[in-house]
C-alpha cells in the first residue's frame, strides 16, 4: 500500500511530497471520504429529510478528493475554505435537531474540524518547505555571484 501512495504524480513545478506531506494527505483524504459518506448515508438512509435530494451536499467534497490525491495546493486551499459551510451545518443541526440527527451533526463537526486541520497542517509544511527551497537556491546563487570571477585565458595572454 505504501508503495501505490508514493507513486503519486506531483506536480512539477512542486517538489516531491515528503512524509508530512503523504501523512496529511491520508489524513485529509480519510476524513474528506468520511465525510462524503456520512452525508450520504445521513440523508439517503440514516435521517432522511424528504426524498434524500440533500445528499446532492456532498458532491463539491467529491471533486476534491481528486485535487487532494494529486497533492494539488489549489485545491487544499479550497477545501479549508469549503468545510466551513459543512461546519455550519453540522452547528446548525446540531443545535435544532433531536435523536440520531443531532449526533450525526456532532460528527460531521468533528470530521470538520479534523479536516480543516489537517488542511491547514499540509498548507502550511508544504509553504514552509518551499521557501526553505528557495533560500536554499537564493543562497546557492549568491555564493557563485561571491566568488571572484577566475581570469580566462584570452585575459592571462594579454598580461604577458
Amino acid at each position: 500500500m505504501t508503495a501505490y501512495l508514493t507513486t503519486t504524480p506531483v506536480p512539477p513545478d512542486t517538489q516531491a511530497p515528503d512524509g508530512v506531506m503523504r501523512a496529511a494527505r491520508i489524513a485529509a483524504l480519510s476524513s474528506l471520504l468520511a465525510l462524503i459518506a456520512l452525508g450520504l448515508a445521513w440523508e439517503l438512509w440514516l435521517a432522511p429529510t424528504g426524498s434524500g435530494t440533500l445528499a446532492v451536499k456532498v458532491l463539491p467534497l467529491v471533486f476534491c478528493a481528486f485535487g487532494l490525491w494529486r497533492h494539488r495546493m489549489y485545491t487544499y486551499r479550497w477545501l479549508s475554505l469549503l468545510v466551513w459551510l459543512y461546519f455550519l451545518e453540522g452547528v446548525l443541526r446540531a443545535t435544532t435537531e433531536q435523536g440520531i440527527s443531532q449526533l450525526l451533526a456532532a460528527l460531521e463537526i468533528l470530521l470538520c474540524l479534523v479536516l480543516f486541520g489537517v488542511c491547514s497542517l499540509y498548507i502550511r509544511w508544504r509553504l514552509r518547505q518551499a521557501a526553505k527551497a528557495t533560500t536554499a537556491a537564493d543562497a546557492a546563487g549568491a555564493v557563485g555571484a561571491a566568488q571572484p570571477a577566475s581570469p580566462g585565458p584570452a585575459a592571462q595572454t594579454t598580461a604577458l
